[in-house]
């Protein structure tokens, strides 16, 4: 079995991911970065822009992603997954599995001619399954590594991809790979998803097309999205009256998801502002139960978005409905004014879902998850990134609800935790012991 050898192993290609494996291949160790998906970017490369700066996502993420492809000391696993790890002396030994792709890496130029020729259209999941793409693709346009790949399960046999490369890369006989990889630290960044829209059944998202998440929202507001303009999904119209439901997947115990997820506010605040731009006629109401901006500029963020127009109510969004023209009728109670119950219609209902942990590492990793189900952090306050295992570390939202500022500094934070393990080992020939050492 092949073996590869470096001194720590970053499980997730997001942000969080991106930056720790930065951070310790400049200080130069060797790293494996592993991404189950195709590519990299995780959530923040379909995002529109970020808050408070409103500068563009990909504009971001995108020197990331090719910062990690082209740097000497990353080994770039895009379409690979964990799938068992041990102790091995000082450090670690993982099972990691490639999932093939039906097209030969090392030969595949990225042009898109299969796809071009390809008859079957799906939709797109880069785009929440909104938009359409086809059985082999570039999983979205600058994806990294610009390699492409066939949805096996969709695919007829008819052999049109494989006649159009020019390369002759398309090979249907793949079988998934399984290697070693042999580390001395661990850094989980695995991430977040987030609470379904059809979650609350109360709010009638599986009848009604037109009310719909705050991350097909980010997908309508960028560049690269499905429609170019914002729409309702619904019909093709363009919306004149917005309303934005706030906890619509956090801080609801009929959910389980009781706790805050930190970024909605902000978000939504965000995208009203973009919307505002973009359709300067619409009327944009936001229905809030507590406003939270909690980072630096965020209060000022928030005046910002007053003056433009965005009207911010007060009240819980008890229910939705919609009339015959599919516009979704809101039954709010509005708290500002005596608990009072009315209805309101808009033409687009947007639902700010929550945050939820991604992936549970326990059965793998031993890592324990918290009450909350992200990976619980024995303390918090003294080493935000120790886990209960010694030598795994981890980054960005596998920890917990938190924005994009917070998640870099995290992962610069798990990178310094894992770089100094990693020195400590080469010294103290025990983890156990310099666990010990570390909590007391």
């Amino acid at each position: 079995m092949r073996k590869i050898q470096v001194d720590a192993l970053v499980v997730g290609g997001g942000i969080a991911g991106m930056q720790a494996s930065l951070d310790l291949a400049d200080q130069g160790y060797q790293v494996v970065l592993v991404e189950k998906e195709p590519s990299i970017g995780g959530k923040m490369i379909a995002l529109s822009k970020v808050f408070p700066t409103l500068d563009c996502c990909s504009c971001i993420t995108t020197p990331k992603m090719s910062a990690v492809a082209h740097h000497p000391n990353i080994q770039l696993l895009t379409y690979h997954e964990v799938q068992a790890i041990s102790r091995n002396g000082s450090g670690f030994t993982a099972e990691v599995t490639k999932k093939p792709r039906y097209v030969i890496e090392a030969d595949c130029t990225g042009c898109r001619q299969c796809e071009y020729a390809c008859p079957i259209t799906l939709p797109n999941p880069f785009d929440l399954d909104y938009g359409a793409t086809k059985t082999v693709r570039v999983p979205f346009s600058t994806a990294v590594p610009q390699y492409a790949v066939l949805d096996m399960e969709n695919c007829i046999l008819c052999g049109k991809c494989a006649k159009a490369c020019p390369v002759d890369c398309i090979d249907f006989t793949q079988e998934p790979e399984t290697f070693v990889v042999e580390t001395t630290a661990v850094v989980l960044a695995t991430g977040f998803d987030t609470t379904s829209r059809l979650a609350k059944k109360e709010y009638g998202a599986a009848e009604n097309h037109n009310v719909i998440s705050a991350m097909f929202m980010e997908r309508l507001l960028a560049p690269t999205g499905p429609y170019g303009r914002v729409i309702r999904p619904g019909d093709g119209k363009e919306p004149d009256s917005i309303a934005y439901i706030q906890c619509a997947g956090s801080r609801d115990a009929t959910l389980g998801v009781e706790y805050c997820s930190r970024v909605c506010c902000m978000y939504a605040i965000k995208q009203a502002m973009l919307i505002a731009g973009s359709l300067p006629l619409a009327d944009i109401t936001i229905y809030y139960m507590d406003i939270r901006t909690f980072g630096k500029g965020y209060e000022q963020f928030y005046q910002n978005a007053k003056t433009m127009g965005i009207q911010f109510v007060k009240g819980k969004v008890a229910s939705i409905k919609q009339d015959e023209n599919q516009n979704p009728v809101l039954r709010v109670e509005l708290i500002d004014e005596g608990s009072q119950v009315v209805e309101r219609t808009h033409d687009l209902a947007v639902l700010s879902v929550g945050m939820l942990p991604h992936y549970n590492p326990e059965a793998i990793f031993k890592v324990s998850p918290g009450d909350d189900g992200f990976v619980d952090i024995p303390h918090t306050n003294s080493y935000p990134c120790l886990t209960e295992q010694a030598g795994i570390f981890v980054a960005g939202t596998s920890a917990g609800p938190m924005d994009i500022v917070d998640s870099i500094v995290m992962s610069g934070s798990a990178a310094a935790e894992a770089a100094a393990y990693i020195e400590g080992t080469r010294v103290s020939p025990s983890p156990e012991e310099k666990s010990e050492d570390v909590y007391a």
